[in-house]
């Protein structure tokens, strides 16, 4: 379902096409039409994922991406620039429930130690979107440009956004609600995943322990809600880059369907990095030090892609970028997760608001990459470097935070407990 809500989100970035002369486009009208998504994805984040606590996720997700199925295949039909922004920002306003949803969702059925991996191969999702994108827009720009009179831009958003409405089909079929309510489990399956989940933070995972009003507030109150919305939201910026990867590998010089395949091995890099490091960080219980790690290499790639026009150097550094910031970013919202266990409404809250705010950063992150700026894109590059190093720095920091906060609670345990060990932040 990911793989489909990334491949609809950044279809606009394959604009290798007649896109912006079909629809005169001019400037910074792209950078717009890109960015103008996330503002109609911000205004339902929040609201949604907290109705998420009283619906059944398997229906209520589907139907979200049967609706940005249905609006992304829209597209196809813009004749003007302002078309295609009403559209693309609908299509942000649908798939807002998705993403924060299907996060909470997960964190609702795995242990804090097992979700980093499930989050690496849900997250997994965009690197793959970014590589079929590649192939598709490769097959569809090389094949049915002009077919029965439609552009190939127009036949790209057609047939992904088919493809989308199909899978929500299935989706509805197969998709699970919360341990407790999912019907294809029995009664003892039940209890044994509601079970898993108390032994791993010592409390209850219930819809209806508080209110919601009363969940928004505890989220509000916890400092260190705001740290994490920090971390990820800069963690997105440093991602900017995502939406003029294409553009960004044209300045190699090739043409438009060898660009398009050229993307392809990059996110396919990318998808085995994110596996193996989320491997790792599960293994050692670690989260900070392995962001700080990542983040520092994708400030490589970032500076290497800027300081020069060699083909084989810029090619190896557009490796090393999203190699770096995406795979930590898997690594951030299992963080997040981990970090706010219970009550469930307050991690529903958390997880909006982080995902939420940090999301910002798509609105105002594309215009870091004007098409004035090309080849090198010097002040793109160097500012999503120094974002890349500021998240590393955060993770650190973050690290230091909770290391005292365990502190307090291994002290605030009495002898009376029998030595039992009380929860713990996962550093």
């Amino acid at each position: 379902m990911y793989l489909t809500n990334f491949l609809d989100r950044s279809a606009l970035a394959r604009k290798l096409g007649t896109l912006e002369k079909d629809l005169n486009m001019v400037g910074t009208d792209f950078n717009t039409a890109t960015s103008i998504l996330f503002v109609g994805y911000l205004l339902m984040q929040l609201p949604s994922n907290l109705l998420l606590t009283r619906v059944r996720p398997s229906v209520y997700l589907s139907l979200a991406m049967a609706l940005w199925g249905i609006i992304s295949a829209s597209q196809a039909a813009a004749h003007s620039f302002a078309g295609l922004v009403v559209a693309r920002f609908f299509l942000g306003f649908s798939e807002a429930p998705f993403f924060p949803g299907a996060v909470f969702l997960m964190s609702s059925w795995y242990k804090r130690s097992e979700l980093v991996q499930r989050m690496a191969w849900f997250y997994a999702g965009s690197s793959l979107a970014n590589a079929f994108g590649g192939l598709i827009g490769a097959g569809v720009l090389g094949n049915l440009e002009g077919a029965h009179g439609i552009a190939g831009w127009r036949w790209l958003f057609i047939i992904e956004g088919v493809i989308t409405v199909g899978l929500a089909l299935v989706a509805v079929l197969v998709l699970p609600d919360y341990p407790s309510t999912t019907r294809w489990l029995s009664t003892d399956e039940q209890a044994y995943a509601q079970w898993r989940l108390r032994e791993d933070t010592g409390e209850e995972d219930t819809a209806d322990a508080i209110s919601i009003k009363e969940g928004v507030l505890l989220a509000l109150r916890d400092p260190r809600l705001y740290l994490f919305t920090l971390l990820q939201h800069t963690s997105l910026l440093s991602q900017s880059f995502q939406y003029f990867f294409p553009t960004i590998v044209k300045t190699l010089n090739y043409g438009n369907v060898q660009t398009l395949l050229l993307t392809v091995p990059v996110w396919m890099g990318t998808f085995f990095v994110s596996l193996a490091v989320t491997y790792t960080s599960s293994r050692t219980g670690d989260r900070s030090y392995h962001i700080t790690a990542l983040m520092l290499v994708s400030v490589v790639g970032n500076i290497i892609v800027v300081s020069t026009l060699n083909t084989g150097a810029r090619f190896f550094a557009m490796f090393l970028m999203p190699m770096g910031a995406v795979a930590a970013y898997q690594i951030i919202l299992s963080w997040v997760a981990n970090s706010f266990p219970r009550p469930l409404v307050k991690r529903s809250a958390c997880i909006s608001i982080a995902n939420m705010i940090g999301n910002c950063a798509n609105i105002y992150g594309p215009y870091m990459y004007p098409a004035s700026n090309g080849p090198r894109y010097l002040p793109g590059g160097i500012s999503t470097a120094a974002v890349a190093l500021l998240v590393a720095v955060l993770a650190l920091a973050l690290r230091e935070i909770l290391r005292r906060q365990n502190k307090k609670l291994e002290a605030a345990e009495s002898v009376e407990d029998g030595g039992r060990i009380g929860f713990r932040y996962i550093l």
